[in-house]
């Protein structure tokens, strides 16, 4: 019988997720993953350090195995990098009562806000928040599709996917073919009351509402929900939650583009993985003093401990 969990996958300070391409493939292997193991997908958010997925599945851990392998396979080919990508382990959470999965899942979508990455979650393109309620939220607009014969391009030949998975045309799996969008929006009941959650305030009301399952289970919170990442300041994240964040910063994806740009074009290498660490800290020095970026941004960019 499947269970729903809250699941983690995090990299600790490093950039898992370096471009566009690295997001849609982060994607579409947890797609491949969730049909190989006969789970159901709810909705789902792709930092660039960590995942956050709610599932419902009978075996979380063969879930999570599939999708670690088939991405870190295609992340170590790229950037010519080697061994184990993220943690040791995941993060496993499990989600029992009605309103501690809409707690689960609120915090999995508002996942950017508190991360300081986006104003609000709707701004946010690699999580499922934008396929919810989509057309009663006023996004009209259909991305053209790819015919199946073309999708193996971007999965692998020997990949296997169902029939109603649908890519589109920039090489990832529609959310709305993947997820369960349809239990997702019974259990937000309406778009209103989906925008509230979207837009309400980490507090004890959360909490409250949770009691109502009375299952005697501690409520979901941002802490919990974040408990799996081991990089994580939650004071930061109520601050970043408050709108409080600087957006106009440079965001990891732009950065760590820039820099397997310039391990190219500078030192002929393939990516930063292929960097010495005088040339890592030659150019950590030139970020940190020219262009003033935080350390800790630079260090998992660049990929130095």
């Amino acid at each position: 019988m499947k269970k729903t969990y809250h699941l983690c996958l995090s990299a600790g300070n490093e950039a898992m997720f370096r471009d566009l391409e690295d997001y849609n493939r982060g994607s579409n292997c947890f797609a491949l993953a969730l049909y190989k193991t006969g789970s159901t997908g709810l909705v789902e958010s792709f930092m660039s350090t960590h995942t956050h997925q709610l599932v419902q599945t009978t075996d979380p851990d063969e879930l999570m195995y599939n999708f670690r392998l088939s991405y870190s396979m295609y992340f170590n080919h790229k950037y010519h990098r080697s061994g184990k990508l993220g943690e040791q382990t995941h993060f496993t959470l499990d989600i029992v009562g009605f309103h501690h999965m809409v707690a689960a899942a609120s915090y999995v979508l508002r996942n950017c806000l508190h991360h300081g990455v986006a104003p609000i979650p709707y701004a946010y393109p690699h999580c499922s928040v934008n396929a919810i309620f989509r057309k009663e939220m006023g996004k009209f607009i259909d991305e053209p599709v790819l015919p199946a014969r073309s999708i193996p391009k971007f999965i692998g030949r020997r990949a296997e996917y169902p029939s109603n998975y649908v890519m589109s045309e920039s090489g990832v799996f529609l959310r709305e073919s993947v997820l369960d969008i349809p239990q997702v929006e019974n259990m937000f009941l309406t778009p209103r009351s989906f925008n509230f959650y979207m837009t309400r305030k980490s507090g004890e009301e959360w909490d409250a509402e949770q009691k109502n399952d009375g299952n005697g289970i501690e409520p979901i919170s941002l802490l919990s929900i974040e408990k799996g990442v081991s990089m994580h300041e939650i004071d930061k994240m109520l601050v970043f939650e408050n709108g409080k964040a600087d957006y106009r910063r440079i965001s990891d994806i732009d950065l760590c583009t820039g820099l397997d740009q310039l391990a190219r074009n500078r030192y002929g290498r393939h990516s930063v993985y292929q960097l010495t660490e005088n040339e890592k800290s030659k150019i950590a020095s030139e970020l940190y003093y020219d262009r003033h970026i935080h350390k800790a941004q630079i260090q998992r960019c660049l990929v130095m401990p």
